[in-house]
């Protein structure tokens, strides 16, 4: 009888290499920002209440949980090439209604959160983050998350604004190129 293996690795991160604006584009596609932002928040909420479990499709949760690590996977990959990216700055005038968890630096240049993040933990610790409010959120347990998730929670929803600003800022700079030319 032949094994049969279940890949559970979605299309987000399936096939060859991919660059991190694909990955990015490939997750907003798939997922509203803020959409994505009170999911996460959900999960979070979920994963430290110790007598309560989301109430979400376990299905949805996963499939979230594996777009997530795309989109962090992408800002890595992205932070890595960051001399390509440096054209999405804009330096206008910020209102802080605008700027949502960004400071104005960041809102300028979204490519300093990946940084940022990715001095704070590493991609393995972002993963193992995600992974464990994942599974606290999904049951009851005696015990809560060992480790401060307060901080990778907060870097990962400026990593989903940024992620966000960038695509937007290639979008109108596009638009900017078609119409000049």
């Amino acid at each position: 009888m032949k094994k049969i293996k279940t890949d559970f690795d979605t299309r987000f991160r399936a096939g060859k290499k991919h660059s991190g604006l694909q990955l990015m584009e490939t997750f907003f596609q798939f997922n509203e920002l803020d959409v994505s932002k009170e999911r996460l928040s959900n999960i979070m909420n979920y994963a430290v209440k110790r007598n309560s479990w989301i109430n979400e499709d376990p299905a949805v949760i996963f499939e979230f949980y594996q777009s997530m690590r795309s989109l962090i996977l992408a800002g890595y990959l992205m932070m890595l090439k960051e001399r390509k990216w440096a054209v999405y700055t804009q330096p206008e005038n910020v209102s802080p209604w605008v700027l949502g968890l960004l400071s104005e630096k960041e809102y300028r240049n979204p490519l300093l959160v990946f940084k940022k993040a990715f001095r704070a933990y590493t991609l393995k610790e972002f993963d193992y983050f995600m992974s464990g409010i994942v599974y606290f959120s999904m049951g009851i347990y005696e015990n809560l998350p060992e480790r401060n998730i307060v901080m990778p929670y907060i870097h990962t929803v400026k990593m989903l604004d940024a992620a966000h600003l960038i695509l937007q800022r290639k979008r109108e700079k596009e638009m900017a190129d078609t119409n000049s030319g």
